[in-house]
């Protein structure tokens, strides 16, 4: 049953305002309108959040007060129909930005501006949304919230072409908010998430413009169930069955096997060799495992056994691994490879001329370390290279990766290069640990014993006790004089 704020409106329900009602959002603009007037409208004040006086804010339950009084409702309804203004995006909350729900208490709102109003059917931008994280990013140096992060290395990379200008703007509107007065710049602050909280909805959320303004689809139409329909069903069933699943015996076999292979590696399971700096203060095993040390320890060394990319991820493993490559004469496989990741993790201002030397090195026409890829692959990477960004080379860089890891891998683990490494690596001996006031070390815990034990070895003890106190051959004398009187007859 609709809510009857929304018929006394004269709307259809608020979930279904696409652009088939239009004059549904109208109505509800009219209405925030009203709800602004200086006259009738609701009274704003200067409120303090925090430390902070925030001028132009209004309570939640003055909103709620205002539209049972204005629509005649009653407060069940009232609480819908302002519960929905905040989820979308007409009032944004001041105390708990991320919360949008309208708390019929003293809780403070502010009205959003018209401009950011659902009803303009302004598309949000993703070149917008990428300023706003990278801003975000820069204020709070890195730390995002998880969703966000994914949101900024997907857009990193979806429009990496203009990517200097994003940051650029970014800094830009950081500086501005800078020299704005605290006041303006946290409300401005709460506008700005609520927005992006409405239109980039996080995870678990719900998304309340899923069918509304500026959406083509309508919840409450009647599908009509056609033949095309049906096949398309079929089809889509029929490749779920014929999708390959792995058995939770067989997973759970592998996750058991992983653990054991990496049981030895693992500090806290298995200990550090020579000691844990972080007990001991002493710097040896930093020593012995620092990036590219002369000798690395055999535990290191065998790591790399286990699979490619552990030896990949190893700045020492691949150093060994290229010498390999160099006597097999393929040594500009695995340039290329360091040179992709140093395009992809290096500075944006420097990423053009990276890829053009990149190109001019491995991948031109009679280049001097020339790479054999495929021509699919070597079309692609070509017609990127024309819009140059750090993941122009990705396709490039896993043919390459598979290539050195199906054929140039196997033969590694066998030569004589890893072999002479494995050979002299270093074994670690235990060093004796020294005292230390360091509160949050490892301690060896006793179990304590069960209480039956303990029952048992205090009976134990008193018997001894009682042994050795008490003379046997007085008690032997008394038994034998107790032996030597006569006995009385029985009556």
């Amino acid at each position: 049953m609709l809510p009857r704020a929304v018929v006394v409106l004269g709307l259809p329900p608020v979930h279904s305002c696409n652009t088939a009602h239009p004059h549904c959002a109208l109505q509800i603009e009219a209405l925030m309108m009203e709800m602004q007037n200086p006259d009738t409208g609701i009274k704003t004040q200067t409120q303090k959040v925090m430390i902070t006086n925030i001028p132009h804010a209004v309570a939640g339950n003055d909103i709620l007060q205002w539209i049972l009084q204005r629509l005649q409702i009653t407060a069940e309804e009232a609480l819908h129909l302002g519960d929905l203004f905040v989820k979308y995006g007409y009032i944004y909350p001041l105390q708990e930005p991320k919360n949008l729900t309208l708390r019929t208490d003293g809780s403070l709102y502010r009205f959003q501006t018209p401009y950011f109003w659902p009803a303009q059917s302004w598309p949000a931008d993703d070149t917008d949304y990428a300023i706003y994280l990278a801003k975000k990013n820069i204020k709070r140096k890195g730390i995002l919230e998880e969703y966000e992060k994914e949101h900024y290395n997907m857009l990193n990379q979806k429009i990496n072409y203009k990517w200097d200008f994003v940051i650029m703007q970014a800094k830009e509107q950081y500086k501005a908010g800078k020299e704005r007065k605290k006041a303006d710049r946290y409300a401005l602050d709460c506008q700005e998430r609520a927005y992006w909280l409405v239109n980039r909805t996080p995870p678990g959320m719900l998304n309340v413009l899923e069918y509304g303004l500026d959406r083509a689809t309508d919840p409450n139409e009647n599908k009509k169930t056609t033949m095309e329909f049906y096949r398309r069903e079929i089809m889509y069933c029929q490749q779920a069955i014929m999708k390959s699943r792995v058995k939770s015996s067989v997973s759970l076999g592998g996750l058991v096997k992983y653990s054991e292979q990496f049981l030895s590696n693992d500090p806290i399971l298995s200990g550090c060799l020579p000691s844990n700096p972080w007990i001991t203060d002493d710097p040896e095993f930093w020593d012995l495992n620092a990036k590219l040390v002369e000798v690395p320890t055999r535990m290191r060394v065998e790591r790399w056994a286990f699979n490619f990319s552990e030896l990949m991820r190893d700045p020492k493993g691949r150093q060994n691994f290229q010498l390999f490559l160099k006597k097999e004469f393929s040594g500009e496989n695995l340039s290329f490879w360091e040179a992709c990741e140093d395009l992809k993790y290096g500075d944006q201002s420097k990423v053009k001329e990276k890829a053009e030397e990149i190109y001019k090195l491995f991948l031109a026409p009679g280049a001097r370390r020339w790479i054999n890829i495929d021509g699919t692959t070597m079309g692609i990477t070509v017609k990127g290279l024309k819009h140059p960004h750090r993941y122009v080379l990705d396709a490039a860089q896993t043919h390459i990766y598979m290539l050195m890891k199906k054929d140039s891998y196997g033969r590694y683990l066998k030569s004589p290069v890893y072999k002479e490494m494995l050979a002299k690596a270093v074994v670690p001996q235990e060093t004796v640990k020294k005292s230390s006031n360091f509160p949050f070390g490892r301690r060896h815990l006793r179990s304590s014993p069960s209480p039956i034990i303990l029952r048992q070895q205090e009976e134990e003890a008193k018997a001894k006790e009682a042994a050795t106190t008490v003379d046997i051959t007085q008690v032997m004398s008394k038994l034998d004089r107790r032996s030597q009187l006569p006995k009385e007859p029985p009556k």
